[in-house]
């Protein structure tokens, strides 16, 4: 089960407690779902009663009770715990995390594809003289729609086309306005320079610097490209100690956080397409490679110890977050490494 589709779990539960009278609320267009704090349990932690709690004129806690019942009968759903002032903490199904990854390296670098966007074409309007950021933005945006079933047609110039095949409406991205680059990003190298010009929200001013070629933590780029490298080389490490990943039941809390994030990859690529935004696809992969070498530790045995299902589990969740990782910075147009 992913996010989105706790989310509407949640929604769900909410809905029929109002139609049972339970309480007396207006369902919220959508419940926020995030990995526990600090000293929470279960996979996923929502504050939805605490949200509803004054208009319903009940308690956080008394809202809580109504929906934990709901949402523990759902499909999914191991359990659903109570904590503080009316938090819902719930954990899924075991299967479900080994789901998600089997999902992942099923479709490879096409998971989080779909045709949400299909029939739409986006005509992306260029200065008329070369401009590194516009041209990154509009290639990045042209490989991003492509993946949700949009089309897009670049123009330099001018107004560009006004209407499609058939008269199909065109959606204009115009990047002519873009603030640019202060200067030229090509002496950082390919990959530098494109993080550069693709990382920043439209709005921010682009930084072009060394900063962007560091090997060390503070380098949002290196972690995400050490991070995929050391997925890979993990891979190589099992199959020294005699073995390979297999998707299946994993019970780590560890984990969570990296589940998360990747459960959460096809909801921001899809925001990513609609919004004609590569920054935000940058940024989740920055989160889900600080995910992933959180997790990456507890992959491999440790000492003496045999290795077992879990690290088998474990395995094939770092292979699933390495090919999200890799999958995402090829639609920036940047090379995953397989050694950093």
């Amino acid at each position: 089960m992913t996010p989105v589709e706790l989310s509407r779990t949640v929604l769900c539960a909410v809905r029929r407690a109002v139609d049972a009278g339970e309480l007396t609320v207006a369902v919220p267009a959508r419940a926020v779902v995030a990995a526990p704090g600090p000293g929470g349990s279960g996979d996923y932690a929502t504050n939805i009663a605490l949200q509803l709690a004054r208009s319903a004129g009940r308690t956080p806690r008394y809202v809580a009770e109504v929906l934990c019942e709901r949402i523990s009968a759902a499909p999914g759903v191991r359990g659903v715990e109570i904590s503080g002032p009316g938090f819902l903490n719930i954990s899924l199904d075991s299967a479900a995390p080994a789901a998600l990854v089997r999902e992942i390296l099923g479709q490879g670098p096409r998971y989080g594809h779909s045709d949400a966007l299909a029939g739409q074409l986006l005509s992306v309007r260029l200065p008329l003289a070369y401009e590194p950021r516009a041209e990154a933005v509009a290639d990045a945006v042209a490989r991003i729609v492509a993946t949700q079933g949009a089309r897009v047609q670049l123009h330099r110039g001018g107004t560009g086309e006004q209407g499609g095949q058939g008269g199909q409406d065109v959606e204009v991205l115009d990047l002519r306005n873009l603030p640019p680059a202060p200067r030229d990003p090509t002496p950082l190298g390919p990959d530098a320079a494109r993080w550069a010009l693709l990382h920043p929200a439209p709005h921010d001013r682009v930084r072009v610097g060394a900063d962007h070629l560091v090997q060390r933590e503070s380098n949002p780029l290196f972690r995400v490209r050490y991070a995929y490298a050391r997925t890979r080389a993990l891979g190589r490490n099992a199959a020294d100690l005699g073995f390979a990943a297999y998707a299946g039941d994993l019970d780590d809390v560890s984990a969570a956080p990296l589940h998360l994030a990747l459960a959460d990859h096809p909801r921001l690529l899809l925001g990513a397409a609609t919004h004609r935004a590569p920054d935000r696809l940058a940024r989740h992969l920055v989160t889900l490679a600080d995910a992933t070498l959180a997790f990456l530790p507890t992959v491999l045995p440790l000492g003496d110890e045999k290795p077992s299902a879990a690290h088998r589990a474990r395995l094939a969740l770092a292979e699933a977050a390495g090919t999200v990782l890799a999958g995402g910075l090829s639609l920036l147009g940047i090379d995953a490494p397989e050694y950093l």
